[in-house]
Formats: C-alpha cells, sequence, structure tokens
C-alpha cells in the first residue's frame, strides 16, 4: 500500500503545459528529455518542473483541459459533466486523470493565479471525490451485510 507521499510523487511525473517566460535549450532528464523552452510558446514539462518554474516566477501553468468547469467547443467533458456522471452511475466513472486530485491539489496551491474559477474547481474535485468514497463505504457495507466469500 502506498502512502500519500508516494501517490504525490508519482503524479509528479505527469505531464502538464507550461509557457515559459525565458530561453532554455532542450533538457535531457532521467525520464526523457523537456524542451527547449521559448518566452511565450507553451511547452508539456513534469509537473514537479512546473511547479519549480512557477515558484521561481520562470512561467505561467497552463491548466489540463479536464480541468475546466464548463463544457467548450474543443473539451468533451468539464467538471461538471464529471460530477452528474459520478452522481448517475452506480459504479466508478473514468476520471480524467489517473491523479485527478493530486494534480488539482498541486497546481491549485501553487498556480491558482494561471487557473480560471480555481475556488469552483476545488469544489467540484471535492464533491467528485466524496462521491466517490460514498460509493466505496457503500459497496463495502453491502459486501459486509452479504454473506459473498468475494467482491467484484
Amino acid at each position: 500500500m502506498m502512502d500519500p507521499a508516494e501517490i504525490e510523487f508519482l503524479a509528479e511525473k505527469e505531464m502538464v503545459s507550461v509557457t515559459p517566460n525565458f530561453t532554455q535549450e532542450k533538457m535531457h532528464l532521467i525520464g526523457g528529455h523537456v524542451g527547449p523552452l521559448n518566452p511565450g510558446l507553451p511547452v508539456d514539462v513534469p509537473l514537479w518542473m512546473a511547479v519549480n518554474l512557477k515558484q521561481g516566477q520562470k512561467c505561467r501553468i497552463n491548466p489540463p483541459e479536464w480541468m475546466d468547469i464548463v463544457v467548450s467547443l474543443y473539451i468533451s467533458d468539464s467538471l461538471q459533466d464529471k460530477k452528474q456522471e459520478e452522481t448517475d452511475s452506480k459504479f466508478f466513472t473514468k476520471m480524467p486523470s489517473k491523479h485527478y486530485m493530486e494534480l488539482t491539489q498541486i497546481l491549485l496551491n501553487c498556480a491558482t493565479d494561471d487557473i480560471p474559477h480555481a475556488d469552483e474547481i476545488r469544489t467540484l474535485v471535492k464533491d467528485i471525490w466524496d462521491l466517490r468514497i460514498a460509493k466505496l463505504r457503500s459497496s463495502i457495507d453491502t459486501f459486509l451485510k452479504s454473506d459473498a466469500t468475494h467482491a467484484k
């Protein structure tokens, strides 16, 4: 079983888009190549690097497409849609990212100024999490009350 710090470490490897305000040649990292970085041109970098650059005021973090509260022409699912889908389904639904909770928490802690509707996003992700926890508790309760010997 992993503890929260290990899960956050894995989430920090997720790629996010940043818009740098400086120039840097391509960097060769253990996990792959990043860059080149050019002012004003979006580039994908690992979350840990985006946070580091943001803290040094060297970039603006572009929120992931799914981190939006409303549907646009280019985004098929908004967080509001995900919440409704989770509410309507008795099973867990597919989330927009494997580490959606960690990404949201990290990005909203370090780059709130770069993310439109940050408070609403925080609330929607918390609501989705609460719905999923309620489903988990309910299914465990149902399992324990049954005479089943295994669960799906």
